[in-house]
């Protein structure tokens, strides 16, 4: 490991960097991480950094740390995929294909449903700043982190209509869903298709309370971005 580079809170840098590592596999899952005194050496960090960092990647269940055995990367299916962090630190390299089809299957499961009972369920506030979020995108384009940052707004708020409290807590994840593959495929393609009309459509179908028109512009919106997002990785 080398020494780390800072980039915010020193703690939350050095999880970064270990996280990418494990996710992208140049850390094996079942592999043992150097002691607590051997990070903090070899970084030049505290112990109590390098322990706070090891307690972030436990939450996100990427590791699990025990007396006298040390640190272990725990296996695939025990990681919180959902997690937002994690979702970008997958993106941070090649995600697996098979990663994004089911992230894709996650977004098909929840966001036409979710577009079908906020078209039902927005309020005059909601639709406002609906709005308000598309004219950003279109002003800036998905291929700047502003109109990345309205993207995902946009789609938070529609959870956000749905008065739902259980599809409100996806926000986080779905959200960050959004972004990273929205980046990847701008990342890796150098003229990505307008999502625009599309997001228009959907707008237009929630403003005029049209539940099935919603739910059918959703799915559009999320295959097409599925399409771009696989046809980025196949290069």
């Amino acid at each position: 490991m080398t020494t780390l580079q800072r980039r915010g809170p020193a703690h939350s840098a050095l999880a970064r960097d270990i996280g990418v590592a494990i996710v992208t596999g140049r850390i094996p899952t079942g592999s043992t991480l150097p002691g607590e005194v051997d990070i903090a050496e070899q970084r030049g960090l505290s112990r109590s950094v390098v322990r706070e960092a090891l307690r972030m990647l436990s939450a996100k269940g990427l590791v699990v740390s025990k007396p006298k055995a040390g640190t272990r990367v725990r296996e695939r299916h025990e990681w919180n995929l959902l997690d937002p962090e994690l979702l970008a630190w997958m993106f941070e390299g090649e995600p697996p294909a098979g990663f994004v089809q089911s992230l894709f299957q996650l977004r098909l499961i929840v966001e036409p449903a979710a577009a079908e009972l906020a078209a039902v369920k927005r309020d005059t506030r909601q639709l406002s700043r609906m709005g308000a979020a598309l004219e950003a995108m279109a002003d800036h384009g998905l291929h700047t982190e502003q109109g990345r940052a309205a993207d995902q707004l946009f789609h938070n708020i529609i959870l956000e209509a749905t008065g739902n409290e259980l599809l409100v807590s996806l926000s986080g994840s779905i959200g960050a869903a959004v972004h990273w593959t929205t980046l990847y495929k701008h990342r890796s393609t150098k003229l990505p298709r307008d999502s625009m009309p599309e997001h228009r459509q959907l707008f237009a179908a929630i403003a005029d309370s049209d539940a099935a028109a919603a739910r059918a512009a959703t799915i559009v919106l999320v295959d097409q971005a599925r399409e771009d997002t696989e046809r980025a990785l196949a290069r």
